[in-house]
Order: C-alpha cells, then sequence, then structure tokens
C-alpha cells in the first residue's frame, strides 16, 4: 500500500487505523525534522454526523494546550483528505501497555490516572466533555518522562455541569450507562469510563468484558454488581475511588470534585509547577518558624513542604536539577528530624512533671494497671475508661506502640500502628455517647491522626532511591 504525499511532510510509516481515518507516522520537511502524527480522513467516507464530529475535534484542539492533552500542530486539506498533524507519542497507547504488562501495580495506576485526571480537570474549566475515553485514546509519551496524554476529541462537545444529552456516543465497553440504556446524561459520563480505564488496569481486563454488545447490554441493564478479582488486592482508598467511579447511578458516582480531591489521586501534591512554588513558599515559612523557636510549627511546614517535593523529585528528568533538589530535599528531612527529637524529648519531660504531680494529688493511681509512666495523666484515665467497651483498650495499647516507634525513627511500623489504632477508635468515637469518656477520646484521636500525617509525610521521604538518577526514564517515572 503507498504511502499519502502532501507537500510539507514525508510519510514514514502507518501506525493506526480508526473508523474513518488512518493514522501515520510523519517528518516535517522542513528544519527542525520535526517526527510528528498525522490523521488522514477520507473525505469520500464522511457521513455528515462524521463531519460535524471533525470540526469539533479540530475547533477543540485549536484552544485545548495541556501537558496531558495531545497537542494538534496543523490541520489541512486537499481534493480527497483531510489531514490533521499532532504530536508523535513514542509510547504507544495505554491499551497496548496494559497488554504487554498484564496488569499495573497499583502506584503505575496512580501515576496514568494523576495524569488523566489533571487532563479532565483542564477539560472541565473549559466546559468540554471527552465522551470517548478508553486505554485506546491515551497515548503515551517515553521521552523525556513516561506520560499521559489524552487524545482522540472526535466525539468531544461542549457540555456545562448541569447540561444533558441523549446522542449515543463513545464505545460500548468503556460507555456510562445511561448512554447505553439512552437514557439523558450529563458530563459524569466521563467519570465511569474513568472507573472501568482503572479497573482495566488493575486488572487487565474491564469490569464487564463480553463476548457480544448483547451479552454487555445485559449485563448493564442488570446492574450487576462491579466484582473485584478474588485473587487480587489494592489499597482501601484505591478501591473506594475504584468503586465510587463504578456507580451505575449517575446522582451516586462520585463528583468531578470529589473525585480531584481524593486522597488515591493526591493532586493536591501533583508534580507540576505550582505546587514547586508552593513548596518553595513553605520551606521559607518553616525555616522562619525554626529561627524563631518554634518547634512544632517548624515541623509541619517543613513535613508539609515535603509532601510537594518529593514528587517532583521523582518526576525531574534533568539530571543536574534533580540532584540539586535531591540535596535540598535531605537537608529537610534530616532537620524535621532533629526538631522532631528535640519536641519528643521535650514533651516526655513535661508529661514526666505532670504525671509526679498527679501521683502526689491521687497515689490511688500508681495501683492502676496503667502503660508507660511517660504517658499522659489524660491518656492514662482514657485507658482506665477503656475497660468496658471491647477493643478500646486494646487500640489503645497499639497505638501507644505507635509512638514509641515513631520515637525511635521506625516510620513504616510507627504508620502501621496509628492506622490500625485509629481503624478501631475512629468508629468507636462516632458511637460514643457524650460525657468525659468521649472528650478524652476525641483529644486522643486528633493527636494520634495528626501523628500519622506527620508519619506519612516523614516515611515517603524514606523512598527516595539515591541511585534514581541512573535508572532508565520509564524507570524513575514508575518508582
Amino acid at each position: 500500500m503507498s504511502l499519502p504525499t502532501v507537500n510539507d511532510y514525508s510519510f514514514l510509516e502507518k501506525i493506526g487505523t480508526g473508523s474513518y481515518a488512518i493514522v501515520y507516522k510523519a517528518v516535517k520537511k522542513t528544519t527542525p525534522r520535526e517526527v510528528i502524527a498525522i490523521k488522514c480522513v477520507d473525505k469520500s467516507t464522511l457521513s455528515k454526523s462524521a463531519i460535524d464530529n471533525l470540526v469539533t475535534e479540530i475547533n477543540l484542539l485549536k484552544i485545548l494546550k495541556h501537558e496531558h492533552i495531545v497537542e494538534m500542530k496543523d490541520f489541512f486539506w486537499d481534493e480527497g483528505n483531510i489531514y490533521i498533524a499532532m504530536e508523535y507519542c513514542d509510547g504507544g497507547d495505554l491499551s497496548n501497555f496494559i497488554k504487554k504488562k498484564h496488569k499495573l501495580p497499583e502506584n503505575v495506576c496512580r501515576k496514568f490516572l494523576q495524569q488523566l485526571a489533571l487532563a479532565l480537570k483542564y477539560l472541565r474549566e473549559n466546559s468540554v466533555c471527552h465522551m470517548d475515553l478508553k486505554p485506546q485514546n491515551l497515548l503515551l509519551m517515553k521521552r523525556p518522562k513516561l506520560t499521559l496524554k489524552v487524545g482522540d476529541f472526535g466525539f468531544a462537545q461542549y457540555l456545562a455541569p448541569s447540561e444533558q444529552k441523549f446522542t449515543i456516543r463513545g464505545s460500548p465497553l468503556y460507555m456510562a450507562p445511561e448512554i447505553l440504556l439512552r437514557h439523558k446524561y450529563d458530563c459524569r459520563v466521563d467519570l465511569w469510563s474513568v472507573g472501568v480505564i482503572m479497573y482495566e488496569c488493575l486488572f487487565g481486563k474491564a469490569p464487564y468484558s463480553s463476548n457480544s454488545f448483547q451479552e454487555l447490554a445485559e449485563k448493564i441493564k442488570d446492574m450487576r454488581p462491579i466484582e473485584l478479582p478474588k485473587s487480587s488486592y489494592i489499597s482501601p482508598a484505591c478501591k473506594n475511588l475504584l468503586l465510587s467511579l463504578l456507580k451505575h447511578n449517575p446522582s451516586e458516582r462520585i463528583t468531578f470534585e470529589d473525585f480531584f480531591a481524593h486522597e488515591f489521586l493526591d493532586l493536591k501534591h501533583a508534580p507540576i509547577q505550582e505546587n514547586f512554588h508552593h513548596a518553595v513558599a513553605l520551606v521559607q515559612k518553616a525555616v522562619q518558624s525554626d529561627a524563631q523557636k518554634n518547634t512544632k510549627e517548624a515541623i509541619h511546614l517543613y513535613s508539609e513542604a515535603l509532601r510537594y517535593f518529593i514528587p517532583l523529585l521523582i518526576n525531574e528528568v534533568d539530571l543536574q536539577r534533580k540532584e540539586a533538589l535531591r540535596s535540598r530535599v535531605n537537608e529537610y528531612i534530616k532537620r524535621a528530624e532533629q526538631l522532631k527529637n528535640v519536641c519528643l524529648n521535650y514533651d516526655r519531660s513535661e508529661e514526666r512533671g505532670v504525671m509526679q504531680k498527679e501521683d502526689e494529688r491521687a497515689p490511688s493511681l500508681q495501683r492502676m494497671n496503667t502503660l508507660d509512666r511517660s504517658t499522659s495523666f489524660s491518656f492514662t484515665e482514657l485507658f482506665a475508661l477503656s475497660k468496658s467497651t471491647t477493643g478500646m483498650s486494646g487500640a489503645l495499647e497499639i497505638g501507644e506502640a505507635a509512638e514509641q516507634y515513631l520515637a525511635e525513627g521506625n516510620y513504616a511500623l510507627a504508620l502501621e500502628k496509628f492506622q490500625s489504632s485509629l481503624g478501631v477508635l475512629v468508629p468507636l468515637l462516632g458511637k460514643e455517647p457524650p460525657g468525659r469518656r468521649r472528650d478524652l477520646l476525641h483529644k486522643q484521636v486528633q493527636l494520634w491522626m495528626k501523628a500519622a500525617e506527620s508519619t506519612k509525610e516523614l516515611l515517603v521521604t524514606k523512598d527516595i532511591d539515591p541511585q534514581a538518577a541512573n535508572e532508565t526514564h520509564e524507570q524513575c517515572v514508575l518508582q
């Protein structure tokens, strides 16, 4: 088969085929010789709806400029064809990536979903609904780092948050139930598609994999529950987001606002330029608090800054900038840990003084089966009051063990124990009637929730691989 011929481009090979277009790899003849992808559309095969879709796609791509959206470089036409010149994505598409890997680790899935969410956030800000999100339309760039980009806006349209449509658009396997069942729908259809993509990334297949359209339609119509493979394990946050996206009823589906704010994605700390400036501002405040001897505030600010810096460090591809940033991050980690130790030693001294005074006033407390003498009086009282409720005293003991691991610098075990303790105490707090025990329990839960968050912030810094600069670009992104 001969390749098309146009004045400004040399066609190299066919790299894809769609319903009414063929995509070629090409190179621009002018200097510099840029490699691009050209979608070639045969005019004679276009129906009126296909022409409308093509015009919409071109008009949208003229204005949509985002790091995670495939960029249109040019468009032109001749007697037989319409050509759309796009940036060339050298990593293929997400569908082939999943097939090659069979299924993706949760951290890789998070990375791709975070990038997809950033693109969707930009689309929603411009009132655009993609309408055909699927792995085949999510393209990958290998260089300078593995990056996901949303492509193929042939079915996209402007859709305000409250606006509804009836027209069937998209690919059946990734199509929201309300479209498939010919109900009214709105922009939330994109969120269902994201859920199907997420499921396929995690488990290597779609939740409603079927042998025919009729079989798929029946599963959707019957609202069959989404089942996770029995042999698989995903974190609670990952599972929560997945099942929140795959709600058949759009009114029960997670909203875009909650999707962008979900803890699994953590868009708040995404490696973008805006967050670099935010991290720098936090560090400046931390240094100021440190100089003013406001130790606890300085610890909090250093730790919060590190939550922004770590993703930026992992994502950095320039080796010189990466090493400079790594050096700064290590300094902040070291200082945060020094302040943490100072703070812990001070708190322990203060608590011992409080315990001594309390024991002088209430000697009978010495006979209680209490925890270590370094714990506060309020904790001792709470522990004594916890004996009447199943599981509470055990959870308090686990929480105290977490504090000890934290003081020893064993952040991984400390976080595990904090989470285990809070997993019992938080539901108990929700059922606790008003009174002294509830006040004490609320205070302890708040204290440990803050400690768990600080532990998580310090723990993530331990995951930085000092040899990352020598790894491949793909490994850098996927660590």
